[in-house]
C-alpha cells in the first residue's frame, strides 16, 4: 500500500458559540487503517467525523484527499465517502430492503445484492417487514449493511457498535477488517475498545470536565 495518506487534516478548528469544541487538530489516515475517535460526551466526536466529511465546515484548518486539497477536488472526494451517523437514518414504513434500495438510487451500491448485504450483517428473514418493526439493534444492522455494498474508500462511522449485540459486533468487526484489507480506511467514534493491531486511536478531551 501507498505510503501517502489518503486523508490529511491540518489544524482543524471548531468552535460552537465562541467555544471551541476543539482546535488546532492534525493527523492523518492511511489505507489499510482504522482510526477510532475516543472521548466524553460533548468533546466533539461526531462533529469532527462530520468535518472529515465535510457535512460541517471548519473554522480554521485544511483537509488533503491524496495531497489534494479537497476545497480543490470536493466532488472526486464525496464520490469515495460513505457516511453512516448515530441515527440509523431509515425510512421506518419502508423494509429493510426497500431502504438499500432506494439508497442506490443516491450512490453506487452495486457490490452485491441487498439480500446478500442483509444476511451478512444478520437481517437474513427480516428483509422485507417494515422498519418500524425492528428493534433498535435489527435498525442498526439495517443501516450498516449499506456498507457491504458501498464501493466507498472511506468510511465515517459516528458509534456504530450502539445497539450491537455481540454477534452485530462481530460482524461489523468482520465487515471493517476486510475493507481495510482491500486499501479503505475506516473513521469511526465509539466508547467501546477495538481491539485490533489495525486500531489508531485519537482521543478527543473536553474543556467542561476539566472544569474549564
Amino acid at each position: 500500500m501507498s505510503s501517502q495518506p489518503l486523508l490529511e487534516f491540518q489544524a482543524l478548528t471548531f468552535e460552537r458559540d465562541d467555544w471551541p469544541l476543539f482546535s488546532d487538530l492534525s493527523g492523518t489516515i492511511k489505507a489499510g487503517e482504522i482510526l477510532q475517535i475516543t472521548g466524553p460526551n460533548g468533546c466533539g466526536k461526531t462533529t469532527l467525523l462530520q468535518v472529515l466529511a465535510t457535512i460541517q465546515p471548519v473554522n480554521r484548518g485544511t483537509l488533503r484527499w491524496l495531497g489534494n486539497n479537497i476545497a480543490q477536488c470536493l466532488q472526486q472526494y464525496l464520490a469515495i465517502i460513505a457516511f453512516i451517523g448515530h441515527k440509523p437514518g431509515l425510512k421506518l414504513s419502508l423494509t429493510p430492503r426497500e431502504n438499500l434500495q432506494w439508497l442506490a438510487k443516491l450512490q453506487p451500491l452495486t457490490r452485491c445484492t441487498s439480500a446478500e448485504a442483509l444476511a451478512r450483517i444478520g437481517l437474513a428473514g427480516f428483509e422485507d417487514v417494515p422498519c418500524y418493526t425492528l428493534s433498535a439493534g435489527q435498525l442498526r444492522r439495517a443501516a450498516l449493511a449499506a456498507l457491504c455494498m458501498t464501493q466507498a474508500t472511506l468510511w465515517f462511522l459516528d458509534e456504530p457498535l450502539t445497539a450491537l449485540d455481540v454477534e452485530g459486533i462481530a460482524n461489523l468487526e468482520a465487515l471493517l477488517l476486510e475493507h481495510v484489507a482491500k486499501g479503505g480506511a475506516v473513521v469511526l467514534s465509539s466508547h467501546q475498545p477495538l481491539v485490533n493491531p489495525l486500531v489508531r486511536t485519537l482521543a478527543l478531551d473536553t474543556m467542561a470536565e476539566a472544569g474549564l
